[in-house]
Parts: structure tokens; sequence; C-alpha cells
């Protein structure tokens, strides 16, 4: 089973190519840039060159997976809809995954905690016991307010943040998003539904109703 994977739920942009067996999956080729500004432009020149170097094409794909974040606003719709068009256009079915047990899945050690960078100061994160599971999460909060869950280890760009002993990978791999989403792949499960996860509202407001700049005898 052919698979696309990609992400930009983090400032890396992760476009690849993954052979899913009953076994085991094997990354034929991928391309993770580290550039917050540029998910839109790099991500499908990224995919292009990692089929190309796979020797595949497009309509190979049996299925595409999507880390659904949680992650900036901006940023991650942009691998939601490029996973979405890629999707419809091949009728291909597209799984999304939480980015972070994206990470775990390719964790260094369990149990551990994942962070990336939430902005505001503060970070996304859960936590995973040593089977990979995940126990708690995912959360938005500041370092400081982590509860202390007796784990010694977080992967994730913001490791160093939550004070742990930092662990790799720092950002989503296509192996991890695939591990993420292995069960329902194999299985042939209907997609849940693609739906981002931000866990807090944009900083983008409604705009009220103006108020008059008249004073109260001049209306």
């Amino acid at each position: 089973m052919l698979i696309i994977a990609l992400d930009t739920s983090t400032p890396a942009v992760t476009a690849g190519v993954v052979e899913l067996t009953g076994t085991g999956l094997r990354t034929l080729a991928e391309r993770v840039t580290v550039n917050p500004r540029a998910h839109g432009e790099l991500l499908m020149p990224q995919l292009l060159e990692a089929l190309a170097e796979a020797g595949r094409e497009l309509a190979d794909a049996d299925a595409v997976v999507v880390g659904c974040g949680p992650g900036p606003f901006t940023g991650l719709r942009v691998g939601m809809v490029t996973a979405a068009a890629l999707g419809q256009a091949g009728d291909r079915p597209v799984h999304p995954v939480c980015s972070l047990d994206a990470i775990a899945a390719q964790a260094e050690v369990t149990p551990v905690v994942v962070a990336t960078d939430a902005r505001r100061k503060e970070v996304y994160w859960a936590a995973y016991d040593e089977a990979g599971e995940r126990t708690h999460g995912p959360h938005v909060n500041r370092p400081a307010d982590l509860p202390d869950l007796g784990i010694g280890s977080a992967a994730g760009e913001m490791a160093e943040a939550v004070g742990l002993e930092p662990v790799q990978p720092r950002h989503p791999t296509p192996a991890g998003l695939v591990s993420a989403a292995r069960s329902q792949l194999l299985s042939g499960a209907e997609p849940a539904p693609l739906v981002p996860l931000y866990l807090r509202r944009p900083d983008a407001d409604t705009p009220g109703k103006r108020k008059s700049v008249l004073a109260v005898g001049e209306r």
C-alpha cells in the first residue's frame, strides 16, 4: 500500500511517500523543511520531488495521511486543504491523524511527552505511555502549567521549554504520520472527518458594531 503523508502543523513542511505492509512500513522518499512562512509555497513541490525520487506518481497512491494538528490556524489548513484536494482528485481516502501522535510514534523513548509551539508563550502537548498510547491531551498550556506526570523525556520542538530531557523527533515525519494511522489504513476503515484540531479560537474576531464618533447632542 502506497501512502502520501503530509503535515503542516508545525514550522516544518513535511511531505513524503511511505510503503505500508502488514509487517511494517518503509519511507521511500521524504522532504522536511523547517520554514514557518512557506507551507503554501513548499508543500506540493516537496511532495512532487519525493514522488519523483521514489519513482512513483500521484495516481499510484492508495491513500493520503495528513496531520490535523493541533497547530496554528494558517499553517495547519495548508496541509489539510492539500490533502483533501489530493483525495478528491484521485478518489482516495484521506486519513487525519493527531500530529502529536505522529511525533510520539517515532519517539526515541517511551513514555514521553510531546510538545510543539502554540505561540503566545504556550505549547500544544500530549503524553504517551510505554506502549505509545496517548494518555493525556492534546492540550494547550503555558510550559510552567504542565502537570507532573512522572515522565522524564519530551519530543517535539518545545521539548526544552517544558523542562524535560529532549529526544527526537522534533517534528512529524512521514513514517510517524503513517504509523499513527496504521490500523485504520490496514483495516480499510472509513476515514475520520477531516477536521482541523485548533484547540483554541483564531486570533481574528468578527468586527462588532461600530461606535458613533458623534457627541450625544449631535446625534
